[in-house]
């Protein structure tokens, strides 16, 4: 097991990361270490309020802007308003809620956590100019996309496979996003990570019962924001595998330092990426761009 940890982040001085889901969480931890190290980091957020108290505790170098992932105009809006950054870390997402739906009538957690990224990354991706990490889970082991009905308007909701699709549909669009950009050329990197089980509020939003067992296995079985951020901050900065997955290696993937991390089947299915980029592409109108 490596011990890569956040005390061996190189300097970032004069780099700018973007961060979506920022002012909490894996998102919140991964902003503070970066600016530790000398970062610039913009926090993309839902609720800029919550936001604006982490950039008042951090100081100068974090900005504050609106991104509303459930919703493809507030995409494109900060998109527009984006001049540009090193990096761009993909780490927001929701799961399990209850079944709703986004502004442009995706399911709420393919909307939000797959869709809004998806578009996000390409209306920015000549404006990145390094690499982009996007943030997967181990529930994409029991994922499976469906591309008949991506997003649930046929089948009976079930909101755990909601996020299982979801988070599946995170890793293989990072590896396709790899694919495309090799072959067009590019010299920034696609990287996908998951942070474990990890200590946040994303476990409180069933809106069930689930909420009161999860903060229990949260006080069991987690590890802290901190170290599930490692594997973000890991794949932002160091050498690693174009295409690569990283997250944690011990305890079965659940915790521990950051290295390279096994993935489903389903997940290295290239006919069924490419498919799912392709609809992804005619459900937000965003299309790519891999000259260069």
């Amino acid at each position: 097991m490596s011990r890569w940890d956040s005390s061996d982040l190189p300097d970032q001085g004069g780099r700018t990361f973007i961060v979506t889901g920022a002012n909490s969480g894996l998102g919140a931890a991964t902003v503070r270490a970066l600016t530790a190290a000398g970062a610039e980091v913009v926090l993309a957020c839902r609720t800029v309020a919550k936001g604006e108290q982490l950039a008042t505790e951090l100081g100068e170098r974090v900005r504050v802007r609106k991104l509303d992932l459930a919703d493809l105009a507030s995409v494109r809006e900060f998109a527009a308003g984006t001049d540009g950054a090193d990096v761009l870390i993909n780490n927001a997402g929701v799961m399990a809620v209850p079944a709703a739906r986004t502004a442009d009538g995706f399911e709420m957690q393919i909307g939000t956590n797959h869709l809004g990224h998806f578009a996000l990354t390409g209306l920015l991706l000549d404006k990145i100019s390094e690499r982009i990490v996007t943030v997967s889970s181990i529930a994409h082991q029991v994922g499976m996309i469906d591309l008949d009905d991506l997003n649930w308007e046929r089948r009976r909701y079930q909101r755990w496979t909601a996020y299982a699709q979801a988070k599946l549909a995170n890793l293989l669009f990072a590896r396709e996003l790899q694919r495309k950009l090799t072959a067009g050329g590019a010299t920034k990197i696609s990287v996908a990570v998951h942070p474990g089980y990890a200590a946040t509020g994303l476990q409180s939003h069933t809106e069930s019962i689930q909420d009161t067992l999860m903060a229990l296995g949260n006080r069991l079985l987690a590890q802290s924001a901190e170290m599930g951020a490692l594997p973000s901050l890991y794949a932002a900065t160091a050498d690693v595998q174009p295409g690569g997955y990283y997250g944690p290696t011990g305890w079965g993937g659940i915790r521990g330092y950051p290295g390279l991390s096994g993935s489903s089947k389903a997940s290295r299915d290239e006919k069924v990426a490419d498919e799912l980029w392709e609809l992804s592409e005619k459900l937000t109108g965003v299309t790519y761009d891999f000259v260069g």
